[in-house]
């Protein structure tokens, strides 16, 4: 949470927050994108928690729409541009570094989780509170554990990490130079 608060005070006020997550809805196959519309935060923690300094913004924060419609708009007109695989979604944050059981996916999928991961989520409350706009996209890298055919591997991600960051740099390619706009 520290940079996205140092970002603040430098002056930034827009994060776009990138990450890896596993694929629990349908249209969370491996290689596509899912913009975050919403998430659940079960790490057990929130960076907000603890003493208080007023020059990180309000103390309680408004998260009914934690990331930004219009740059929302943006990244799935981006996504077809590019002729990217892309899909609105809510991801779930755990605390990890376990892959999660077949059950424990089943419960969030159950909740409405579309994808799940191990970051963004402190980023982007830590954003909220500095009054950033907030635009967050997950390369889905694996389909979660009980929807997966096979067990999960960490080569896996990485793998597809990789090969997805050419699109990644795409979409961010055109996405970044129409920020200005916003």
């Amino acid at each position: 949470a520290f940079p996205t608060r140092v970002l603040a005070r430098l002056g930034v006020r827009i994060l776009i927050a990138t990450c890896a997550a596993g694929g629990i809805a349908s249209a969370a196959a491996p290689g596509t994108f899912m913009v975050f519309r919403d998430h659940l935060n079960y790490q057990g923690s929130n960076p907000l928690a603890g003493p208080h300094d007023a020059r990180w913004g309000e103390r309680f924060v408004d998260m009914s729409e934690a990331y930004d419609p219009q740059l929302r708009a943006l990244a799935r007109r981006a996504a077809r541009t590019c002729r990217l695989k892309s899909f609105e979604g809510v991801y779930v944050a755990l605390l990890g570094p376990s892959y999660e059981t077949p059950a424990e996916i089943l419960a969030l999928k159950k909740l409405g989780a579309d994808a799940v991961g191990m970051s963004t989520v402190p980023e982007v409350l830590t954003a909220r509170q500095a009054g950033l706009r907030v635009l967050a996209i997950a390369t889905i890298s694996n389909r979660a554990a009980g929807i997966s055919k096979t067990p999960l591997s960490h080569k896996e991600v990485l793998q597809v990490g990789r090969s997805a960051g050419r699109n990644l740099a795409s979409l961010l390619g055109y996405l970044l130079p129409r920020l200005k706009d916003q």
